[in-house]
């Protein structure tokens, strides 16, 4: 889809551009795959805030979409393209030959009418799943397991997409878009393609009221608190601060290591992703 820019009129119409949509096919979705979405707050089981600057928002329902494509054999026909409010990609509702409706994520060039297939040996073709084992070198994939039968975990957000680089006995080794490069079981299924919506980090909000629609609350500078509500505020005039940026209860923000060291996964990293001033 491309980006959709407005006249002028206000100053949050100046600066804001929208998808344009033009991918869209269909604008109400498919009742039998939507699911109640409850909104938290930020707050955990407790009540407590754990996550601040979450609330309100739009009203959305949640998209019930097939990430498993374990529906082995049966053909299915692209009936439309929607649009997800909880996901940067577009999903594409699947009509099967049985009867059933699924949705899956849109990849790039998928159209209403195609005919997709899930299998262990089917047709490298745009909008088909198949173990990585069956996938050649080179092929671009998204929606990736990291176990078999789990369903896909990894790059699913719209523009996204990885790369078979090489097969090692049962491991194939894949090209994260990060540029990580992962060992992943030959069993795991992925999908051919890249996701869709490919200009989705090119739009700007424009406005305030955007993110406010999407949940998002202001944010307030530490250094423009009292001393009583960060560690950062106070201070005669304009302060800095004078200590390494925190949060409110003096965790340190930047600088230190946010991955968590699992053996279990470290060990299928061949090469580290690159890093983002490269």
């Amino acid at each position: 889809m491309g980006i959709k820019r407005y006249k002028p009129t206000t100053n949050g119409r100046r600066l804001g551009t929208v998808s344009d949509f033009s991918e869209i096919t269909r604008v109400a979705p498919e009742k039998k795959l939507l699911l109640p979405v409850n909104k938290k707050g930020g707050r955990n089981n407790e009540g407590k805030i754990t996550v601040r600057h979450r609330g309100g928002g739009s009203k959305r329902k949640y998209r019930i979409v097939d990430f498993k494509r374990d529906k082995h054999g049966v053909p299915a026909k692209v009936a439309t393209i929607e649009y997800d409010p909880n996901r940067s990609a577009n999903i594409a509702l699947l009509h099967y030959l049985d009867g059933e409706k699924r949705y899956i994520l849109a990849p790039v060039g998928l159209v209403v009418g195609n005919q997709v297939i899930s299998g262990e040996k089917v047709e490298l073709q745009t909008g088909n799943s198949m173990p990585l084992k069956n996938i050649h070198l080179g092929i671009e994939v998204h929606n990736i397991e990291l176990r078999p039968g789990e369903g896909g975990k990894i790059v699913k957000s719209a523009g996204s997409v990885a790369r078979v680089l090489a097969k090692d006995g049962k491991y194939v080794q894949i090209v994260l878009p990060s540029g990580e490069v992962r060992k992943i079981f030959h069993e795991c299924r992925a999908t051919v393609g890249r996701v869709g919506n490919t200009d989705h980090m090119g739009n700007r909000l424009g406005k305030a009221g955007r993110s406010r629609w999407k949940g998002r609350r202001p944010h307030v500078r530490g250094t423009a608190m009292n001393p009583v509500a960060h560690p950062l505020g106070g201070g005669e005039g304009r302060s800095h601060g004078g200590r390494h940026p925190c949060s409110p209860t003096g965790v340190l923000a930047k600088g230190g290591k946010t991955r968590k060291r699992k053996a279990t996964s470290n060990k299928f990293i061949v090469r580290k992703r690159k890093s983002r001033r490269n």
